[in-house]
Parts: C-alpha cells; structure tokens; sequence
C-alpha cells in the first residue's frame, strides 16, 4: 500500500537524508530526497501523491518556513517534523502552524514508519476524495460514467444534456439501484451551475427536525451553513423526497416561493416511490409537487435496457478480475440470454454485486452465473422477466459482448479479433459500426 505514495525527505545533512530515505525504503515507501527546503518547494505540486519529512533547523530557509510556504500551496500536505533535542516548543509551533507530527531526535525508526503509514493514509484519503470532486464536477467524465447504448440510455442521456441547460427544479424518478444520484450529479455537471455548490442531503435520514436544522438551520456548529444557503447559486439534491412529513413540505415549499425566479438555488428531487401504488405525486402536497416536477425524467429500469446489461456485465467483470489478480469469467450464449432475461429488482446495483461475485466464483473455478441469479431470486431456478425479447435481440445483445470481449482481450487488434472470431475484416467493420464499438476506445 505504501509503494503508490512518495515521502519526501528534506534534511541539509547526507548522511540524515541518506539514513531516513534507507530506512522508509525498507518499511515499502518509494523516497526521494531534497537538500534544501528550496529544492523542495520545486519538486513538490499543489497533487503532490505522497508526504513530506522535513527537518526543522536548516541553512537558508528553515524547516518552520518550508512547513508554512507547503501549507500555502496545499494546506492539507502531510509534513512531518525532525527536531533536535530541547527545540520542543519549536516544535509545538510547528504543530498549530499545520504539520501531522514530529519526531526529536534521536528519534526511533518504527516510529518513524508508523508516523509515515498514518501521514499516506491520510494523504491518499484526501487525494481520492479530490480525484472524486474533479470527476463530479466533470460533465463528460460523468456522461461516460452512463454506461449504454440502448435506446432508453440514449434517451436519458439526451435528456440531461438538455435539462442540465435549463434552470427549473427537476424531479428524478425510477426504481431502486438504476443510479439516479448519478444522474443527479451529471445534471448539475453539465449546466450552467457546474462551477457552484453541489449539496446533496437525503430526507431519509433524519428526523424531522434534525433534518429541518440541516436544510434551513440553525446549525449546531457556527462555522457551518444549512444546505439551503450552502447550494444557494447551484444545486441542491433532495434524495428520497418522498419522505418529507408534511411539516417539512410546508417549509421547503416557502422557500422554493421566496426566491422568484428563476430560482437561485435549483432543486433536484430523487423519489423512490415504485411500490403498493403509490407515487411521488400522491404523497407531496400538490403545490410542492408541481413546484419540483417543473421538469421531470425517470431513469429506466435495468430490464428494460437490453444489451446493456451484457456490456455493463463485462465492464464491471474485468475491473472485478483486475481487483481480485484473477480472470473475467467468459460468458456462454446460455449466460447471456439468462442475464439479459433477470427481471433484475435491485437493477445496476444487483448487477453490480452479481458481477463481483462471478468473478469470485471463476476465482474458485466452480459456480456459474444462473446459480447466482438463483441464489438473488429465493427460488429453485432463476426467474425470467415477463417483458418479452425477440430472438434477434438476443442474438445481437450475444454478438457484440462477444466482439467488445475480444476487442478488449487484443487491446484493440484487429487483426486478433479477426483470427479469434473468424471474421473478415470487412464484416468485423460492419458489425463494429452497427454496435457502436470503436477501436480508440480499446487501445
């Protein structure tokens, strides 16, 4: 775990940089070494994947103001101090001007490991967390994150390039697990207000007046603000709407009314409501219904999105096999047609889970995917969607798993997945287009 983060260690004596660098070597850190705190500040960016030890008593610029010009590039840099014996309060300074810890010298080397092993835990944490935001706040990153070609994908995905322009308040619907908080992100990622606050709170969660001081306030911290003036200029994500006791539809409801428009902060309601016929209209006051369904989209259910289920299947299996050191499992015309027929209730969640524990099972080399959709079911053979398919989708859905399986097998040789399909080029060609599968997306 260690080896992906760097530790940069600054001292002005060889033969502390040299020992440090030895031993961290040692304990699976990849180091590098500076001779000055000027060195460092030209080696070290805003990203830097890894941490910093720093001694605190250097010619030119000291350690003190090394740890003060890091903190101003990246104030969340983990920096570990080195002090000498009886420079403590030096030290101590250190600690409220930022840094993770220090270390007096002479210091213990396990220490030293343990400090670093905390220090890149926290620094991966932090730059995952900001590789996240970057990734939500990228419209197209988000849009390739929609994974599909079907019709129904197609169409969501022209809907929100199309909703995300617009400036009303947006009602999500559709069952459990098919990915509306996704779609909730990609629509303000795509609009005007991707620059702005992006707040998401589900109704679900709180009480009613727990969540009423999370929406409106007072908050319990002064430093913080109530995610209706947190999202004000963006947008603000209301998931499980349905949820609302009819006190909190009254305050939402004059809030919506007070800011005019068009709205200064834009609404996104996700409702869950799928079952025992009731509906997100039936259980809103009427005025805030319509107030939040001035648009509205529903994200279609898993079942009905054909030969996506294959793709998604064997997207999800590799990155599996990549996590787990193993195989994909290769996927039988049999598989294929009991996948694409799954009515699929929990949709790309269920999938999800399915895909992970396939890969597991040809890890094992026993189990197969029907026993897995049975296993989901409760039943003693896998149930079948009740919404017919004609046999030329099957057999489409089947021919382009297998050439997207393939392509990605060659890394994009043609001329590999023309020997192992047996097809001509030209007919390869041909089906590729007539799938939407191209070569650049492989290499």
């Amino acid at each position: 775990m260690s080896k992906s983060m760097k530790v940069a260690i600054v001292d002005d004596e060889k033969d502390m940089r040299q020992s440090i660098s030895q031993w961290l070597a040692l304990s699976g850190f990849d180091t590098e070494t500076f001779a000055s705190a000027e060195d460092a500040l030209r080696g070290l960016s805003p990203d830097y994947p890894g941490i910093v030890v720093s001694d605190i008593k250097m010619p030119g610029m000291d350690g003190m103001q090394l740890l003060k010009k890091l903190k101003s590039v990246d104030s969340t840099l983990p920096v570990i101090m080195i002090t000498g014996h009886g420079d403590v309060p030096m030290a101590v300074e250190a600690m409220r001007v930022g840094a993770f810890d220090f270390l007096e010298k002479p210091f213990n080397p396990d220490r030293m490991t343990e400090l670093a092993k905390k220090a890149t835990q926290a620094r991966r944490l932090t730059l995952d967390n900001r590789a996240l935001r970057r990734e939500l706040s990228d419209g197209s990153a988000l849009m390739k994150k929609l994974i599909g070609a079907s019709q129904p994908m197609e169409q969501l995905k022209e809907d929100i390039l199309d909703l995300g322009q617009a400036d009303g308040h947006v009602l999500i619907e559709g069952e459990t697990g098919t990915g509306k908080t996704l779609v909730a992100h990609a629509l303000h990622a795509v609009g005007g207000r991707a620059s702005k606050k992006f707040v998401l709170i589900s109704c679900s969660a709180y009480d009613e007046e727990t969540l009423g001081r999370k929406l409106f306030g007072p908050m319990d911290d002064d430093g913080d603000l109530p995610a209706y003036e947190e999202a004000r200029g963006g947008t603000l994500v209301l998931e499980d709407i349905e949820a609302l006791g009819q006190g909190m539809q009254a305050r939402l409801l004059t809030a919506i009314n007070d800011q005019g428009t068009p709205a200064e902060t834009r609404i996104v309601a996700i409702c869950n409501l799928q079952d025992e016929g009731k509906t997100c209209e039936s259980v809103l006051r009427p005025d805030l219904f319509y107030r939040l369904a001035a648009l509205r989209m529903t994200v279609p259910p898993l079942r009905q999105r054909g030969e996506d289920i294959l793709s998604l299947f064997a997207r999800l299996s590799e990155q599996f096999a990549d996590e787990y050191g193993c195989d994909a499992p290769e996927v039988s015309a049999q598989e294929a047609a009991q996948l694409l027929q799954a009515p699929w209730p929990g949709n790309v969640r269920q999938l999800i889970n399915v895909a992970e524990r396939a890969v597991l099972q040809n890890r094992r080399g026993s189990g197969t995917i029907a026993s897995l959709l049975m296993a989901d079911s409760d039943e003693t053979r896998p149930t079948m969607t009740t919404e017919g398919k004609p046999l030329k989708e099957f057999v489409e859905a089947f021919e382009r798993m297998l050439i997207d399986n393939t392509m990605r097998r060659h890394k994009g040789s043609i001329v590999g997945v023309m020997d192992e399909l047996c097809l001509p080029r030209r007919t390869l060609n041909e089906k590729m287009a007539k799938y939407g599968l191209q070569r650049s997306d492989y290499i």
